[in-house]
């Protein structure tokens, strides 16, 4: 499906209104959600850290190295891509389930438009670009609200977050976050393509499918995320 769907499009125009719509759903509508998570899942993190930190010996700056770590190698990529997976996953797959049940996607065929290509490329093409950059935002987020939350329920003060936010921090782990998050974009948009494309029967197996790609991606992105940590880690 993937290797039909990267063949040259037959009008660059059409292809690429359809990617920049893409890149509306999947990144711009996306983003609120991925806000709210972010900044809740660093007030947590700094709340649960200083709870968990009993030992009057190690300095309170260790909290912002934690968040920062945390943030960076696990929580944005990871957590953001698994709902991202249960948000973009199942429109990816009812959109298009809902085109193969009603016979848009023969009537396209019919009217020698490679479907695949249309339909699915500009997918994946926009999902490897706004996911990243939705992971980023999320990591810039994330590490806000964990110094808010440390901030106003005096947890510890802004330069001793900022002393261990800049402490020790190793560029190599940015890296690694952004190449996780292009391998979930592939699966995130990969997976339900798969599954909403092939669909068959009427609106009961519509929902059966999109919920299963978003079962087996967020499967796929759990195993992506050890596989990774293995082997660049």
């Amino acid at each position: 499906m993937v290797k039909g769907g990267f063949t040259r499009p037959e009008n660059f125009r059409i292809y690429w209104i359809e990617f920049m719509e893409q890149c509306i759903d999947i990144g711009i509508r996306s983003l609120p959600i991925v806000l709210v998570i972010s900044i809740f899942m660093g007030m947590v993190m700094t709340v649960q850290f200083a709870y968990q930190m009993v030992n009057p010996l190690i300095p309170k700056s260790v909290i912002g190295s934690l968040v920062r770590d945390s943030t960076i190698l696990e929580f944005s990529p990871t957590v953001l891509c698994i709902v991202l997976a249960g948000v973009v996953g199942s429109k990816i797959a009812s959109e298009l389930g809902n085109m193969r049940v009603s016979e848009q996607v023969d009537a396209l065929e019919i009217m020698g438009v490679n479907s695949k290509a249309y339909l699915i490329m500009p997918k994946i093409v926009a999902a490897m670009i706004m996911i990243p950059c939705l992971i980023i935002v999320s990591i810039a987020v994330s590490i806000w609200g964990g110094y808010v939350a440390g901030l106003f329920s005096h947890i510890l003060t802004k330069q001793q977050f900022f002393l261990g936010l800049t402490t020790g921090f190793v560029p190599y782990n940015l890296f690694f976050a952004i190449i996780k998050s292009f391998t979930f974009s592939l699966i995130i948009s990969i997976i339900p393509s798969y599954y909403g494309y092939y669909v068959e029967g009427g609106a009961l197996e519509i929902g059966r499918a999109s919920t299963t790609s978003v079962i087996v991606s967020c499967i796929l992105i759990l195993c992506a995320d050890y596989g990774l940590s293995l082997i660049l880690l």
